[in-house]
């Protein structure tokens, strides 16, 4: 697993959204977009994360930033997602996890004496062209939107 780092150009891409509804990287140009990779919707953790970044999203969007959240669900488990939480950002279905590989962030995993391949909780901020600008790593669900704005208030 090779993660993306700073100064890499973030690959293009085109997925369904929880609407089902092609978004694509490109939309977002001459914007900052957060891309948060997650391993699965309606998860206590991914729940605290995405419900978070609900609550933060006024904030972000001010700061000029776009929030896209990627896992291997379907659009139709995203919609649930999205209408059980009340999330007001886009949610992209990597079912193949091809995108998860280009970032760098599908690989292997161990949980309770398990080994398995899945989604890396990273989080990348990409300027308004195309670079990455930052990479999240360090963070806990609960804290996941707090540590990005403080990063981009702080800077």
């Amino acid at each position: 697993m090779k993660t993306l780092q700073i100064g890499d150009i973030a690959p293009q891409f085109t997925l369904f959204n929880q609407y089902n509804e092609p978004i694509s990287l490109r939309q977002f140009e001459g914007k900052k977009v957060l891309i948060y990779f997650y391993p699965k919707a309606l998860t206590p953790g991914c729940n605290t994360q995405a419900c978070g970044l609900r609550d933060s999203k006024t904030e972000l969007e001010k700061l000029g930033v776009v929030i896209l959240g990627i896992s291997p669900d379907t659009p139709e488990k995203l919609h649930k997602f999205t209408e059980k939480k009340d999330l007001n950002f886009y949610l992209l279905a990597d079912q193949e996890h091809q995108v998860a590989d280009q970032f760098g962030v599908w690989g292997q995993k161990k949980f309770l004496g398990k080994t398995y391949d899945g989604i890396h909780r990273i989080s990348f901020l990409v300027d308004e062209q195309g670079k990455i600008e930052q990479v999240f790593t360090q963070f806990k669900t609960s804290n996941h939107h707090q540590v990005v704005l403080d990063y981009l208030t702080q800077k």
